[in-house]
């Protein structure tokens, strides 16, 4: 991989007209370095979050040796980088083959479900093994998360009851896990879930071998400004502290965006200003999918090429280059009032999904990708003071 001081040395020695992501290693280092220090548990990484090999190498290289992965092609794909981390299959729904291939050829023997259905399938599927790890997940409210789960995933905790007491009996290792939800905005929410976790205790008298809280740990965005992830933290071990257990189980959980998303950004270019409109040459059906139905407001900044700027900034919204209109980001992305066709951006906070959703469509596609050594747009881990982000 290419290697540049800065995204403004690759712009101005490259020029690019196609869209361009960058991968800042430094920056993946230093949140991996916050989950060790400050997680009281293992760490799982979120492949889906970004599967990039680069990515997960650099992942591996700074100690994680534990991921969470949603398909057999994630399994494989871990697999290729390094045969020795261990895999989590934590997709509730699998479909039989995938169980069988994930036991028999890769080694996997730990396994989510949140129905009765997908624990026979299991069992079946694995020729019912007596080294299973099973992972009931129950469904918590997601009301505080940007993206809600909870209502394709989880099983309603009186349904858990029985689940837990079924896969006790299947299992070497049982577990319960759950979810906040995607980018969740409230410590509180952790809390709760791990109240249910301990009310499902309460009933059942088991005490299960491991405690997933799953991901939903956020990033920043310009609209969108967590509390200081430290006090994630600090709410997580004060929720198990109210377990009052004897023993304590082992501690999960599976981060994605928190761990990349501020370590990858997109360079687009600007084919066309209409007014408060920017055409770029990236967008939904690229690596701005999350700037698009979701509608995050990515933290966004004009590249300099030796003019001046205009000190106003100006709201902006976006439109890629594909010929649908569905290919529309809202924004505001605030901008120099003087941007102009050919004028380059930076958009942050794509090493999170921003790889992930790329399609084809239309043959706008790019996979050129660079490793930059600055500082991203925004941070959660290089802050001035308690509530003030990094603003690069």
């Amino acid at each position: 991989m290419r290697k540049f001081e800065s995204v403004n040395k690759l712009v101005n020695s490259l020029k690019p007209d196609h869209p361009v992501y960058c991968i800042r290693p430094k920056s993946i280092k230093k949140s991996v370095e916050f989950f060790k220090n400050n997680f009281p548990g293992k760490i799982l990484y979120a492949v889906k979050t970004n599967p990039n090999e680069k990515v997960i190498k650099i992942i591996i290289n700074n100690g994680i040796e534990n991921f969470d992965v949603a398909s057999i092609n994630e399994i494989k794909l871990i697999r290729k980088i390094d045969s020795k981390v261990k895999i989590y299959f934590m997709h509730t729904i699998k479909s039989r083959k995938s169980i069988r291939e994930a036991y028999f050829q890769h080694n996997v023997k730990d396994f989510a479900l949140d129905t009765k259905e997908e624990l026979l399938k299991i069992l079946e599927a694995t020729n019912n093994a007596k080294n299973l790890n099973l992972y009931v997940r129950i469904a918590i409210s997601n009301e505080h998360a940007e993206i809600d789960l909870s209502r394709k995933f989880g099983a309603l905790p009186s349904e858990a009851l029985g689940l837990l007491r079924l896969c006790k009996e299947h299992s070497k290792k049982v577990g319960l896990s759950f979810h906040v939800g995607s980018q969740c905005m409230d410590k509180i929410s952790f809390l709760k879930g791990i109240n249910e976790v301990g009310n499902i205790i309460k009933k059942t008298k088991i005490v299960p071998d491991v405690i997933n809280l799953g991901g939903g740990f956020p990033s920043v965005y310009p609209d969108l400004t967590p509390e200081p992830i430290e006090n994630y933290m600090s709410e997580i071990k004060k929720g198990l502290k109210n377990l009052k257990l004897e023993k304590m189980p082992e501690i999960f959980c599976e981060p994605g965006r928190a761990i990349v998303a501020e370590a990858g950004s997109t360079i687009v270019k600007v084919i066309l200003k209409k007014k408060q409109k920017l055409y770029i040459n990236d967008g939904t059906y690229g690596s701005l999918f999350d700037a698009g139905v979701p509608n995050f407001v990515l933290p966004s900044r004009m590249i300099t090429n030796g003019r001046l700027l205009s000190k106003k900034l100006t709201p902006f919204n976006f439109y890629g280059p594909t010929c649908d209109s569905l290919d529309y980001m809202k924004g505001p992305f605030m901008l120099p009032n003087n941007i102009k066709e050919g004028d380059y951006i930076e958009l942050g906070q794509l090493g999170a999904y921003g790889t992930t959703f790329r399609t084809k469509f239309n043959g706008f596609y790019s996979d050129a990708i660079y490793q930059v050594d600055d500082k991203p747009i925004l941070s959660m881990y290089d802050r001035e003071d308690k509530y003030g982000y990094l603003v690069a």
